[in-house]
């Protein structure tokens, strides 16, 4: 049984106890959006809801793209977001009387991917922008075995497609790029790939106690040529910058939030809350972003330290 499944059934039960017998009002929340989001979302929300007796919550992913959209529509109460919403996404929500309103969930650093029997150990930003955008096509140009480079990649309405477009690319990928409907199924083709590359969410790589998945190697990444290259799966390359590929993970919602809504992002920014994010291979809140979320929720404690 999926996980969405498993939290639809929770919610259900909870619902049906409540109107059986206490007759109480369940307040339903909906979240749909970034594939990177979506197991510590899903997390996140069964945690609350053992707690809450009168709220039911759905995750699904599909995509910031699809997220964004549900809200512009009305049809989620949360977007999940692993980038910032398009000019054009907030003048069609201003349209529909939306008013989107963003808080961050956490720090996600994406990683680089091969299979374990790759040679190769790093690479810079500027050859892995090479790499797919077509310029650099086999692994002998990056130092490995003369064997072309297997490229994978999400679909257009992943925001992490967007994001390492738009950040590292910084033009059209290379048609070679296989699509992959999300980003566990990278990770299992680089697995059965020994020339495969991909990118994704670091959370995806890294258990509850920091241990990375086996059958996949990390990159390390440099900034250019000349620097030091970094992993991302130390927490100490995140907190002081050099490791370079890092954004945040945002929550949209219409309007500032209210109610059981409001309680429900505060307790996902809460010291427990932040706590498993961390679990779930991400990274607390940094403080850039802690001042714009202590405005959208009228937070009344400081950012947690979690370290």
């Amino acid at each position: 049984m999926s996980k969405y499944i498993h939290t639809i059934l929770i919610g259900g039960a909870i619902f049906a106890f409540s109107c059986n017998s206490n007759h109480r009002h369940v307040e339903n929340l909906m979240i749909k959006g970034s594939d990177t989001e979506v197991n510590l979302a899903l997390t996140l929300a069964e945690t609350y809801m053992a707690t809450d007796p009168n709220i039911s919550i759905a995750v699904t992913g599909g995509g910031s793209g699809a997220g964004i959209a549900a809200l512009i529509n009305g049809k989620t109460s949360i977007a999940n977001a692993s980038r910032p919403m398009k000019e054009e996404e907030m003048a069609l929500a201003r349209e529909q009387q939306v008013y989107p309103i963003a808080t961050v969930l956490g720090m996600d650093a994406i990683a680089i991917v091969v299979h374990p029997q790759c040679s190769v150990q790093n690479l810079s930003l500027q050859q892995l922008g090479a790499i797919y955008r077509g310029d650099i096509q086999n692994w002998k140009e990056l130092g490995g075995t003369d064997e072309g480079i297997s490229l994978y990649g999400r679909q257009s309405n992943s925001g992490t497609f967007v994001y390492f477009r738009d950040s590292i690319v910084r033009a059209e990928y290379s048609n070679q790029v296989k699509q992959m409907n999300g980003t566990a199924q990278i990770v299992e083709a680089i697995k059965n790939d020994i020339h495969g590359i991909g990118y994704v969410g670091v959370g995806y790589i890294l258990d509850k106690n920091g241990a990375q998945s086996k059958g996949v190697k990390v990159l390390a990444i440099s900034r250019n040529s000349r620097s030091t290259a970094y992993l991302p799966t130390e927490l100490k390359n995140i907190d002081s910058g050099f490791y370079p590929i890092v954004r945040p993970l945002f929550q949209y919602t219409n309007g500032k939030p209210t109610g059981q809504l409001q309680r429900y992002l505060q307790f996902c920014l809460s010291p427990e809350g932040q706590a498993l994010v961390k679990q779930n291979g991400y990274f607390p809140v940094s403080e850039i972003y802690w001042q714009q979320n202590k405005q959208a929720l009228n937070l009344a404690y400081a950012k947690a330290t979690l370290r």
